[in-house]
């Protein structure tokens, strides 16, 4: 009898978990045109979960296992990878992807699974507008929150704008937010020009810009919304818009990619981060430990990876545990965190993250080799009105 109960209580044992551990799975596009936004993004999501339980990699005890998938960019193999993560993995909180259309085919798993997916860095609309659910937090921007503050920098009256964007959902849902920002300002659109997300030549693109906007008076401005590469800035820049009146205009974009608006000084736009704007401690933080770590500075999405990993720690600490969805989503809802950003908040009615924004001019600094933007001032979360849109 002894014996028996003695086996039965070592088979418990072996069983039971040691300890029980806080399970993230990070689903992004680790291979791919957007590899750098990825590696970016995983670098941010560790570096924010190592800030915010001060090294140990523990929250009240217990853990914190990252397990990493790959959706390679393609919209099936994403959704795939998040029904793996959520059953056969067990993660509690999903987070990612890098791309909007892989995002848009893995939020209806989250739903399914009733488990949390934190949006982090894709940015359409559509992610916490007509496609959300309430499994679906995002702290990346939207296309509203880029589209509002470039309008507030870009806008006014007798300001005629063509835009030029990728022919994907990025694209669309950032010119559809920006033509309705710009409404606000007085300014007016001109011309829409999409193109497939490989383009390569804009020449064609171009010569219908140019033909669209030749003769209108006063303010001119091409506004490109681009993700990935094949950057078409400076390849229409060398196509001289100038003598059409057409001044060049876009959004902040990670280093990498800056390099082109070193051919453009003066110009203006809204930008998400840079990591000389942000004057806070996360961000001192951020840049020193990036900079002894890789030896650069801390990047677009490292910005947005870290700001995910913060509030993971955030909303576990507040809803007592990861293990329970629902009090994780109360946790949440309307929850302020504060990132290398500043403060963020989660709007309750969309779960989308409101944030500061800033608005640059491009400066040619002798040290560096891509073109800097200088801090003209921030647009706070008050000045933005983000439409709700889901």
């Amino acid at each position: 009898m002894y014996r028996t109960i003695a086996l039965a209580l070592v088979a418990s044992l072996a069983a039971t978990p040691l300890a029980a551990e806080i399970r993230i799975a990070h689903v992004y596009g680790k291979t791919g045109p957007l590899e750098a936004y990825a590696k970016q993004s995983h670098d941010g999501l560790m570096l924010g979960l190592e800030y915010a339980t001060d090294g140990t990699m523990e929250i009240d005890g217990e853990p914190i296992v990252v397990i990493e998938k790959d959706t390679q960019l393609k919209p099936d193999i994403g959704k795939a990878l998040l029904a793996e993560a959520y059953g056969d993995d067990d993660a509690h909180i999903a987070v990612g992807p890098v791309s909007s259309g892989v995002a848009l085919a893995m939020l209806p798993v989250a739903q399914e699974y009733e488990r949390l997916l934190i949006v982090e860095p894709a940015v359409a609309d559509s992610i916490t507008g007509e496609n959300w659910n309430r499994y679906i937090f995002r702290t990346g921007r939207n296309s509203s929150q880029d589209a509002i503050s470039n309008a507030v920098a870009l806008g006014g009256e007798g300001v005629t704008v063509a835009t030029l964007a990728q022919d994907y959902a990025f694209g669309r849902d950032g010119v559809a937010a920006f033509k309705e920002a710009l409404e606000a300002t007085g300014a007016t659109v001109a011309h829409e020009e999409y193109v497939p997300t490989d383009t390569t030549d804009f020449t064609a693109a171009a010569e219908r810009i140019f033909q669209a906007m030749g003769d209108i008076e006063g303010e001119k401005k091409l506004f490109i919304i681009w993700a990935g590469g094949g950057n078409p800035m400076g390849k229409i820049n060398a196509m001289d818009p100038s003598r059409f009146g057409i001044e060049i205009a876009t959004g902040g974009n990670i280093l990498a990619a800056l390099t082109a608006h070193k051919e453009l000084p003066g110009m203006e736009g809204a930008t998400y981060y840079y990591y000389e704007i942000p004057q806070n401690p996360v961000n001192e933080w951020l840049v020193k430990t990036h900079f002894e770590r890789y030896g650069t500075p801390p990047d677009f999405f490292t910005a947005g990876g870290m700001s995910a990993g913060m509030a993971i720690v955030e909303a576990i600490r507040k809803a007592g545990g990861a293990e329970d969805t629902e009090a994780l989503i109360t946790a949440m809802e309307g929850m302020e965190w504060e990132t290398p950003k500043g403060t963020m908040r989660f709007r309750p009615e969309d779960h989308q993250a409101l944030q500061t924004m800033y608005h640059f001019r491009t400066e040619v600094q002798e040290d560096k080799d891509y073109g800097v933007p200088v801090l003209v001032r921030e647009i706070g979360i008050e000045d933005m009105n983000i439409p709700v849109r889901n």
